[in-house]
């Protein structure tokens, strides 16, 4: 009986998962039936109405106020809001991102994509050792692995697979086709990214997600939590380190900045610092949130201040 409950369950929810999936991707399919420009300033609109009756908008005010704590209630709401925008701007572009990226290394002065950096993308082609470039979840931090493969530049790009498995799947055939080789961040994934390092080749990963097992580093002032792989992986094979971003521009354009090589902070003996290196990678990350701050994912827990089920669970038994 108890078998027969479970599996129910699970059916449920994997119902629940398939129809969440064919209800956004019959919206995207709406999306891609009108011109680039308009889907896109629709999807801006739409989600700055949608977004603050949604639950996660309280977490973002919440994230705004610890981080801006000398910004007034109008201007956390105000930056709340165009988040949301940014964060419907980021959906509608992936239905048209091979419309979008139209960046033409010989003739680089055309079309909406402006690379800042072309220089050392031709340079990591020539570059005779393995190398990182790091970014963020500011604006659409999905054009630099295309950016870096229109240079023929090819990096094996570490991401986090959506929750929802059926939108994890459309979503890695997707980037499949448009970028280097992918690898899922799971149990496996440091392999992956240090086999790569070992052949020479460069690696791509986002630096400003949550890592409950981090190391304790700062960010906006206050403990979080830092994935330490790309310190360790620096230590392990001497890896050049790039940092990269992109930039939303007005009218639906973009900037893609390749930054110069940055220099590993390093002990007395001469290694890699792995806690230095962390909150390095914190402070440059916070340094380009500070500059655009509506064109980072907000609504990502990275101080944790979500509670889990379990932790909700205890809550509840203790009385709080």
């Amino acid at each position: 009986m108890k078998s027969l409950i479970t599996r129910i369950v699970l059916k449920a929810r994997q119902f629940q998962q398939w129809s969440a999936a064919q209800l956004i991707f019959a919206l995207l399919s709406v999306l891609k039936l009108f011109p680039a420009d308009g889907s896109i300033r629709f999807a801006d609109r739409a989600m700055r109405w949608l977004g603050p009756k949604i639950g996660r908008h309280k977490l973002i005010l919440k994230n705004l106020r610890e981080a801006y704590p000398e910004k007034d209630e109008a201007e956390i709401e105000r930056i709340a809001i165009a988040s949301w925008g940014h964060i419907g701007r980021l959906a509608a572009e992936y239905v048209f991102l091979d419309k979008l990226f139209d960046f033409d290394p010989e003739n680089p002065d055309t079309g909406r994509i402006e690379v800042e950096g072309v220089e050392r993308f031709k340079e990591l082609l020539a570059l005779d050792r393995p190398f990182i470039v790091f970014t963020a979840h500011t604006a659409n931090f999905e054009l630099l692995p295309v950016a870096a493969a229109s240079f023929g530049l090819y990096v094996s790009v570490l991401f986090r697979p959506p929750n929802n498995p059926y939108i994890a799947d459309k979503v890695f055939r997707f980037r499949r086709k448009r970028m280097g080789k992918l690898v899922p961040s799971h149990a496996g994934s440091a392999f992956a990214l240090a086999h790569a390092l070992e052949q020479g080749q460069g690696v791509g990963v986002l630096v400003d997600q949550k890592f409950r097992r981090g190391m304790p580093t700062q960010f906006f002032g206050q403990e979080v939590r830092t994935n330490p792989l790309l310190a360790k992986l620096a230590r392990q094979f001497d890896c050049a380190i790039f940092p990269a971003r992109c930039i939303r521009l007005p009218d639906n354009r973009f900037r893609l900045v390749l930054e110069r090589e940055v220099e590993i902070p390093r002990n007395e003996s001469g290694a890699v610092d792995v806690n230095a290196t962390a909150q390095m990678l914190n402070d440059k990350v916070e340094s380009w949130v500070r500059e655009y701050p509506e064109q980072w994912l907000w609504y990502h827990d990275r101080w944790s201040r979500r509670k889990t089920v379990g932790e909700r669970m205890k809550s509840k038994q203790s009385g709080q």
